[in-house]
């Protein structure tokens, strides 16, 4: 393995885990998903070390994994058993059950974009390059996102105009 991908990934795997689980509402498949980004990010390291920009292609690579999720979770898989316990999701540290819970509802892209521009902190430029959209598409989407946010928070009694 490149010395310059294991310390990539020491370096920024609890970051990356935290925006995933926040993106993802659970853990287990935030772990999963950062798990197969970074492997894929490793096949291809020489090639996104010489793009200058590992923490993007990672990124992209867990919201496009996490999209494929979505998309494949919506078909209704019918199984024969009960699982045996239940599993039950833990919140980001400081965080209210009702925002994540709320943020779990938007669209996958919309919640990829407000997840990178207002949890991780990224400007629109770094997250238009995160997800391989133009600046203007992260715009529309942060305002969608706003305002569905706010009139699903308005409704739980979670925000006030």
């Amino acid at each position: 393995m490149d010395e310059g991908f294991e310390q990539f990934v020491r370096a920024r795997h609890t970051s990356l885990l935290r925006f995933a689980h926040a993106l993802t509402g659970d853990p287990h498949l935030a772990a999963d998903l950062v798990q197969d980004a970074l492997e894929r990010t490793g096949l291809a390291w020489p090639r996104v070390v010489r793009k200058d920009a590992p923490d993007a292609y990672v990124r992209r690579a867990i919201v496009n994994g996490y999209t494929s999720h979505f998309r494949k979770r919506r078909r209704e898989r019918l199984v024969d058993a009960l699982p045996e316990r239940p599993v039950t999701a833990v919140d980001p540290p400081g965080t209210t059950d009702g925002i994540w819970r709320v943020l779990a509802t938007l669209p996958p892209r919309q919640r990829a974009v407000l997840v990178l521009r207002y949890y991780e902190d990224l400007s629109e430029a770094d997250t238009a390059r995160a997800l391989g959209v133009t600046t203007g598409t992260i715009k529309s989407q942060t305002s969608k996102g706003l305002a569905a946010l706010r009139t699903a928070l308005a409704k739980e009694k979670l925000w006030t105009s």
